[in-house]
């Protein structure tokens, strides 16, 4: 499903997207926008919540310079969510791994910073 990333850009089924995206284990891409740019809250998390995944994975950026509030983590907690937070590189890496294990993941993936 992703092909490559580099800073600013994502490959996904051969398409490339130069702006952040929220991936779903069906394959369907949305972009994810966030009300402050490297600071993710529980609102900003809530198109990959309604989707109802086994699995949140949130990239936050090449650097991960974005941060993810604690209402973020409160939530995955009180949903019985597992939320994994990593650089970018590494949120893909781990998307792939449980896609590829038939697990319902969607993946926040912040493309700069």
């Amino acid at each position: 499903m992703i092909e490559a990333y580099r800073f600013g850009e994502i490959k996904i089924n051969g398409e490339i997207y130069h702006y952040d995206v929220c991936l779903d284990w069906k394959g369907e891409i949305l972009r994810w926008q966030r009300k402050e740019s490297h600071w993710i809250d529980l609102e900003d998390v809530n198109l990959a919540l309604e989707k109802n995944p086994e699995i949140l994975i949130i990239g936050t950026g090449a650097y991960g310079v974005a941060k993810v509030s604690e209402k973020v983590k409160e939530k995955a907690n009180e949903l019985n969510l597992e939320l994994l937070i990593s650089p970018t590189k590494e949120a893909i890496e781990a998307f792939e791994e449980n896609l590829s294990e038939g697990k319902k993941v969607v993946g926040l993936f912040h493309l700069t910073c």
